[in-house]
């Protein structure tokens, strides 16, 4: 893993070396996939689809070859299931009006487990309250782990989708999706898979998985931020209705009636981020050289390495325990605010994440209002995780 791809890196804070461990929130960016995004403003910048002429014609080539990408990436079988979006958040929101509107009706049921990301859980809230859907809660054990026989009990008949994240934000616990997928088609029910944990961080098939929907952003594996995509099968998709109104997602306007664009146009009204779009592509192939299995397999090492640590440092306490953990270590210090571990951190240039994590309701499942979060990516060391247990040392030592 050549850390010099990453200038980001080089740079000192508070007169110390950068150690990022703040992966889970974004990735920083390699030199190729800044290069594209600055290359493609001076050298190609032009309003994709529809223009005859040279710059929009290549700029379109350039977004739609991106599109091929991600479906190449996730073994989607068609460029048509891929919708790009402004990242996960937008993808789970047009989840739950389009998919809402078509699917689901009053009474019917939506299953959440309590490790998901607000994404995956306030936009459900707005579908239940707009329409009267059934929210049902999957519980975890204090490991982390999903109670997998507590969610098959959570199916009903009027159990319309399971909507779940491949891998906790902030326990780091990778979720069975396929053995979940054969749960719910079992039960006559769709499964949408929040992955934007999972697809920076080891191979994702989405026919191997079998799931019927996925979403993912690209700043978290080391794309440009305002781009993330959702997969989904294609005669879903064609059943949905449009999620917003306007340019592109039009095939014919009349005062009297629109028609829609062919998939996937229809969900992409506006001008796309055509320049974000090939910057993902751009980092997708970056991580592609690398090898998915080979970040997988190093990544993973990290995770074990920082548990082992952490583990052995006195007055820290570790969340998420699980054997198959992914790139992600949640921790608290007796006795001290994380905001405080945080930001004592800040000042020895280590960079953690502080706070609920966009995870409340998993917070009060622990009784904490907050964790210190460290998350890895292919770029860090264990000599960066050595650097964050020494200096939780020095803060404990502060108190």
């Amino acid at each position: 893993m050549n850390r010099q791809d990453f200038p980001i890196l080089e740079r000192l804070v508070h007169g110390h070396p950068l150690v990022y461990l703040d992966n889970a929130a974004t990735t920083q960016k390699p030199q190729c996939v800044i290069d594209a995004i600055s290359e493609e403003y001076v050298s190609v910048n032009a309003n994709v689809h529809r223009g005859v002429h040279y710059l929009s014609q290549q700029a379109t080539e350039f977004h739609e070859s991106a599109r091929h990408s991600v479906c190449r990436f996730i073994n989607a079988h068609s460029p048509q299931e891929i919708v790009f979006t402004r990242g996960t958040t937008e993808s789970l929101n047009l989840m739950a009006f389009s998919y809402g509107e078509r699917f689901l009706s009053e009474g019917d049921e939506v299953i959440l487990t309590q490790m998901e990301h607000h994404s995956n859980i306030v936009p459900w809230q707005m579908l239940r309250d707009r329409k009267g859907v059934v929210l049902r809660i999957a519980p975890i054990d204090e490991r982390g782990t999903l109670k997998i026989e507590e969610v098959e009990k959570l199916f009903t008949p009027r159990t319309r989708l399971l909507s779940i994240c491949h891998v906790s934000n902030v326990l780091g616990t990778v979720n069975p999706i396929r053995q979940l997928a054969d749960m719910a088609h079992a039960h006559g029910a769709h499964l949408l898979v929040d992955a934007a944990q999972s697809v920076p961080h080891f191979p994702v098939d989405v026919q191997a998985l079998d799931c019927d929907f996925l979403a993912f952003s690209g700043h978290k594996m080391y794309g440009p931020t305002g781009v993330g995509v959702l997969y989904g099968r294609e005669s879903l998709l064609d059943a949905m209705p449009p999620y917003q109104g306007g340019g592109e997602m039009i095939a014919r306007v009349t005062f009297e009636k629109t028609t829609y664009e062919r998939l996937p146009f229809k969900f992409e009204a506006g001008t796309p981020d055509y320049v974000g779009t090939h910057a993902l592509a751009v980092g997708i192939d970056y991580m592609k050289a690398i090898g998915m299995t080979r970040i997988h397999e190093y990544e993973k090492s990290l995770t074990d390495y920082a548990m082992q640590r952490l583990a052995d440092l006195p007055g820290v306490i570790l969340y998420g325990r699980t054997d198959d953990k992914d790139a992600v270590v949640s921790f608290n210090l007796a006795g001290i605010h994380h905001l405080d571990v945080g930001t004592l951190l800040d000042q020895l240039g280590i960079a953690i994440r502080t706070g609920h994590h966009c995870a409340q309701p998993l917070m009060e499942r622990y009784g904490v209002e907050g964790m210190c979060r460290a998350s890895f990516a292919l770029y860090n060391t264990r000599e960066e995780i050595d650097a964050l247990a020494d200096g939780i040392l020095r803060v404990q030592r502060m108190f």
